[in-house]
């Protein structure tokens, strides 16, 4: 008799047996880069090899749109629609990656090749994003192929400009409202807490972007003969920064943080979050940001402020003038709890109260709004259960993950609840060379898709909307 138990068996099975590791390794191959010019035709090629295929295989119906925002990476839907009476869920990915940085892997990984090395593949897109909506995919097939069906309904969306901002989707999903309706969103982007704690965020931190610009006069002046008589930029842009945010990393334009504190269901939720595991824990340092604050408080229930970039004169070439300029590329990473139409106007404030009335703010904006799901929604209980029975270990819940994500896209025109179920970890290098899935947590993510796909065909989810 077809079973929960034969349906996980199945999907580790194929995890085990090389099916998972070819199937990563077809797509890592496709060179899926969004932001190089030239990788715009495997986005597309993407689409149509690695995913559309074996979707339709799956019995969707599969369909490839031009982005409406022209330049940007064409999007696939797919369904898969049973039984209406039953509950759809909305699974999200994307199959673009960022540059591939071919240079600077080490001796013996290629980004477009798929290196299996101990206990991790390497190679672009396996944890970010490829990696993550294959296991939820080949989990899915392994469910249909024990029950004969899935007993609920699936509606697929894959984009290919999210390292570009998912320019585009928000226009899509506005206009695809009704194809796209759905109880819940259920879906895999991001890292765990720790790589062996199976974590469940429930939105993600927003980004807000700015320069911070001293322009004093046309060019450069002599060190020699200008030096101690004339302001120097960059020293003034290095003061307004440190007028932000303190030595220790706490924030001093205190208009940008929650009032009243952390949100006490933010403290609830995170009691006893563990943070960090692999890799990634060397980069935590003790005393850095928010006092009072646990590590996991500070990256998912609190803002950040970090300086991306900043220049003044030719740092690669420095000549014996005082710069005439100096600039500083700036980002928020915050939470619904703030809203970001205050940053700039109370930045504003905070520098003129300083006495820098001279640093421009400039090209202020939101790039990703900050999103969230009620931590204790039933859709976000239910695949805690889900999970936790299907792995036999605790499932961490998050209120949000400490990236961005377009979840408000979904939240704002499809208004579903926010189910992130990541299968990477802080430490597989997504955005930088020698990118890596880590075996254990991709095969612990295919185990708990499976046991979630086939509770979804069962009594007893959440009710619909």
């Amino acid at each position: 008799m077809p079973s929960r138990d034969g349906a996980i068996a199945r999907a580790l099975s194929f995890f085990d047996d090389g099916g998972y590791a070819a199937l990563l390794s077809r797509l890592v191959a496709i060179p899926s880069t969004s932001q190089e010019p030239e990788g715009a035709p495997a986005l597309t090629r993407y689409l149509e090899e690695g995913l559309k295929d074996w979707v339709e295989r799956l019995g969707f119906r599969a369909t490839i749109h031009p982005n409406p925002v022209a330049g940007f990476g064409p999007i696939l839907t797919a369904e898969r629609i049973e039984d209406p009476a039953r509950p759809t869920i909305l699974l999200y990915g994307h199959g673009d990656t960022v540059r591939g940085l071919d240079d600077q892997w080490r001796d013996g990984l290629k980004p477009w090749t798929l290196t299996d090395e101990g206990d991790r593949w390497y190679g672009r897109g396996s944890a970010d994003n490829k990696g993550q909506h294959a296991i939820n995919l080949a989990a899915l097939e392994a469910v249909l192929a024990e029950r004969g069906r899935l007993g609920f309904n699936v509606k697929l969306v894959i984009e290919t400009a999210e390292e570009r901002g998912s320019t585009g989707l928000r226009d899509f999903v506005a206009a695809q409202r009704e194809a796209l309706a759905a109880d819940a969103l259920i879906a895999s982007d991001g890292p765990r807490v720790e790589p062996g704690l199976p974590t469940i965020a429930t939105g993600t931190r927003g980004t807000f972007h700015f320069d911070l610009a001293v322009n004093l006069r046309e060019g450069g002046v002599h060190s020699g003969h200008w030096g101690g008589l004339t302001r120097d930029p960059a020293v003034i842009l290095s003061h307004a920064i440190a007028s932000i945010i303190d030595r220790n990393g706490r924030i001093l334009v205190r208009d940008w943080l929650p009032r009243g504190g952390l949100p006490e269901g933010v403290r609830q939720v995170l009691a006893g979050c563990p943070l960090g595991g692999g890799e990634g824990a060397a980069t935590i340092d003790a005393g850095w940001g928010e006092p009072g604050l646990t590590p996991a408080e500070k990256i998912y229930g609190w803002c950040s402020f970090i300086v991306l970039a900043m220049t003044s004169g030719r740092p690669e070439n420095p000549v014996n003038a005082v710069a005439p300029s100096a600039r500083a590329h700036c980002q928020i990473r915050y939470t619904v709890d703030v809203d970001p139409q205050r940053f700039a106007p109370a930045l504003r404030a905070h520098l003129d109260a300083a006495g820098f009335p001279e640093v421009a703010i400039e090209k202020a904006g939101v790039r990703m709004p900050a999103s969230r799901t009620a931590p204790d929604h039933p859709w976000v209980q239910w695949a805690r259960a889900s999970m936790e029975r299907s792995l036999g270990k605790r499932v961490q819940v998050i209120p949000n993950s400490s990236g961005g994500l377009p979840g408000d896209v979904f939240v704002d025109h499809l208004g579903v609840p926010l189910v992130w179920i990541p299968h990477s970890y802080s430490g597989c290098k997504q955005h930088g060379p020698d990118e890596h899935l880590l075996k254990a947590t991709a095969r612990d993510g295919i185990a708990a898709f499976a046991g979630l796909w086939w509770d979804l065909g069962e009594a007893g989810t959440p009710a619909r909307r």
